[in-house]
């Protein structure tokens, strides 16, 4: 089993950027997609991307895409979300996420984090 945890949430003014950093643990020798979902207030969670192992396949969620960047680190077991050109409506719970690419895509990834918050406002 691999764990999350997920880090680098905060308050941020509209237009600005900030990055997230996801940090897996645990059973790091198999091979894991790793994504990013959030959830506002009242609404379901909501997938934005995810990321192969090996760093070379994405795919974003419409409501980010050109506005928000995964990446993973070297050691692999990293990712980061550079979030920029916020807004209000991006204030959400940002969770981490890893599993296979499919499971990930239905939003039933192995394993979830706790969750950072990312508020948008001036």
């Amino acid at each position: 089993q691999v764990q999350v945890a997920e880090s680098g949430g905060g308050l941020v003014q509209p237009g600005g950027s900030l990055r997230l950093t996801c940090v897996a643990s645990g059973r790091t020798f198999t091979t894991y997609a790793m994504a990013w979902f959030r959830q506002a207030p009242g609404k379901e969670r909501e997938f934005l991307v995810v990321i192969s192992w090996s760093g070379g396949s994405t795919r974003y969620a419409d409501s980010v895409k050109g506005r928000f960047t995964i990446s993973r680190g070297n050691a692999k077991n990293t990712v980061y979300l550079q979030m920029n050109s916020l807004k209000p409506e991006d204030t959400a719970v940002y969770y981490c996420a890893a599993g296979a690419w499919d499971s990930v895509l239905e939003s039933e990834p192995d394993s979830w984090g706790q969750g950072t918050q990312v508020t948008v406002s001036s």
